[in-house]
């Protein structure tokens, strides 16, 4: 296996660009490739993203990491585009994944279409991978770290607020920042909550083995949800990875501070299921 090397695209999104990290060291030959979908404020080069997809190109996989056209987020990791992150919708991100799946399918990111594709997301990221398999035989493999089960994140409150307001307000912890999210996300959630991205319903439509992986410790996104969605992936075989005292990023921050146990086990079973999996 040749050490792999990272090239750069852009495509368009719903918002923006589409910025697109491609990792591999066999880019002239047709083999396997991993999707890898960050969070809500995440961004593909966010703490532990890097590491991890490195990894999985060493094991043989392309690995294909990409920043939302919405994340609001440039290539050096600044939230550069705060108006794009304020008009973001679970839809628009959902749009945003199709393109660079579709743009990876017809050979447009530099390697040949792959013979298999698998998906890692985290968190926001998991319940958008639970979406696109459940519309999309292309994906053969679904790993979800501290999934959400739902997109109705915020209380009655924070939506009457939003609404007599025009915006939401949200602080990036990182940077201080502080973030408009416009009606689009509300009403995007109002109107297809329900249909399009039911995160549940689709969990039951999913068909490729599933890795679901959350730490019982997360703050962000409890553990119940990983329960609910082991429960409403009927048609498929679920292997699950409880992490004892793992919080929701299992230790990682950004900048990136090294390996925590934690990771590492959610890096080495990831890794391990994908190789079974994907041909």
């Amino acid at each position: 296996m040749a050490t792999p090397t990272i090239s750069k695209s852009v495509l368009p999104g719903q918002l923006g660009e589409i910025l697109v990290d491609v990792r591999s060291g066999q880019r002239s030959v047709r083999g396997p490739a991993v999707l890898i979908l960050h969070g809500f404020k995440g961004f593909k080069d966010w703490g532990m993203f890097p590491s991890f997809a490195e990894r999985v190109a060493r094991a043989g996989f392309t690995a294909v990491s990409f920043n939302v056209s919405g994340s609001g987020v440039d290539d050096r990791g600044d939230f550069t585009f705060p108006e794009r992150f304020g008009h973001n919708s679970f839809s628009s991100e959902l749009a945003d994944v199709e393109s660079v799946l579709g743009a990876l399918d017809r050979g447009e990111l530099g390697i040949p279409s792959p013979s298999s594709v698998g998906i890692v997301g985290h968190s926001r990221g998991g319940g958008m991978a639970v979406l696109l398999a459940a519309r999309s035989d292309r994906i053969n493999a679904v790993a979800t770290w501290a999934a959400i089960a739902h997109v109705r994140r915020w209380s009655e409150g924070q939506r009457q607020e939003w609404r007599a307001h025009g915006q939401l307000e949200t602080t990036n912890a990182r940077t201080g920042q502080v973030l408009p999210m416009y009606l689009e996300t509300l009403e995007d959630v109002e109107q297809r909550a329900a249909t399009t991205l039911d995160i549940e319903a689709a969990a039951g439509r999913i068909r490729a083995p599933w890795l679901i992986v959350h730490g019982d410790a997360d703050e962000a996104v409890p553990i119940a949800e990983a329960d609910r969605l082991t429960v409403a992936a009927k048609n498929t075989r679920v292997e699950s990875l409880l992490l004892p005292g793992a919080g929701h990023t299992f230790g990682a921050v950004h900048p990136f501070a090294g390996m925590t146990n934690a990771l590492e086990t959610t890096f080495d079973r990831t890794i391990q299921f994908l190789s079974r999996v994907l041909r």
